[in-house]
């Protein structure tokens, strides 16, 4: 996916051997995969925003495989599947069997608990959450998030991972959201009551922050940029965790995902793309 193409880009670039992972992976398929990370190379290199060198020296770096078992080999997985938690547990029990005692398990979740990820493996201890931001090659932080029974140790090895590809760390303690998403969330559920209620034109919400508040984006902007997919699963498990009224996903956007109007990434969601 977008995510997990993205962070394997960023590895690469930094100089780790990299294997990403696909179940619909489909070999120079410039949408998927390696071929997706070569098309972004490819088209930075023309816009004259990266060395041919560089892009060959990340490529080298990256491999790619359809199994998770062949993951084996790594000192650390991060996982970036759908933010849904019987989805990322099937995927942390599978590493967990395959890969050695040594292995981190590191989850890319914005919002679900790093403890209830963890119980799903019999290493604890070296599963953490590494939440990075949208997209991965430029945003400059990641959110790390150690679990109830996430060792120090665990927690160190991660903060200097990141340091070593280039961002910033922050770091949160393990609640639904975190940081970020407990914050954004709210807002951007708002935004879309306040669109689904007739309040305003969906241009007029986003001018008004955008230009009003000085924000790169409207709310309704960045929802689709993030994928009302995603935002819907977050804020069920912010309303699971919370229980409170904010983070109940509008009608709206239950609709809107049911009708795989996901936003940017599926062609339309709040606008067209």
């Amino acid at each position: 996916g977008q995510m997990g193409g993205g962070i394997a880009q960023v590895c690469a670039a930094a100089g780790f051997q990299t294997i990403t992972h696909d179940l619909f992976l489909t070999r120079d398929n410039p949408k998927v995969g390696i071929g997706a990370i070569r098309s972004r190379l490819e088209r930075q290199v023309g816009q004259g925003k990266l060395d041919q060198s560089a892009m060959n020296a990340t490529l080298a770096n990256l491999s790619d495989t359809t199994r998770l078992e062949d993951l084996a080999g790594c000192d650390l997985v991060i996982e970036a599947v759908i933010e849904r938690l019987e989805d990322k547990a099937v995927v942390f029990r599978t590493l967990d069997q395959a890969c050695p005692a040594h292995t981190i398990l590191a989850t890319n979740t914005s919002s679900i608990s790093i403890t209830e990820i963890a119980k799903e493996t019999k290493r604890r201890d070296r599963v953490i959450g590494t939440h990075f931001f949208n997209p991965p090659p430029v945003m400059p932080i990641v959110e790390i998030v150690q679990g109830l029974e996430t060792s120090d140790e665990t927690l160190a090895n991660a903060k200097d991972f990141v340091s070593r590809i280039g961002k910033r760390s922050i770091f949160s303690k393990d609640r639904a959201g975190f940081i970020v998403n407990y914050l954004l969330i709210p807002y951007l559920l708002d935004a879309m009551r306040m669109y689904e209620n007739g309040w305003a034109a969906r241009e007029d919400i986003d001018d008004g922050m955008k230009y009003g508040c000085g924000l790169p984006m409207g709310p309704l902007v960045l929802s689709d940029f993030i994928g009302l997919d995603t935002i819907y699963y977050i804020a069920l498990v912010l309303l699971e965790e919370f229980r409170e009224p904010k983070y109940a996903p509008p009608p709206l956007l239950k609709r809107m995902v049911l009708a795989g109007r996901h936003g940017r990434k599926s062609g339309k969601g709040f606008y067209e793309y």
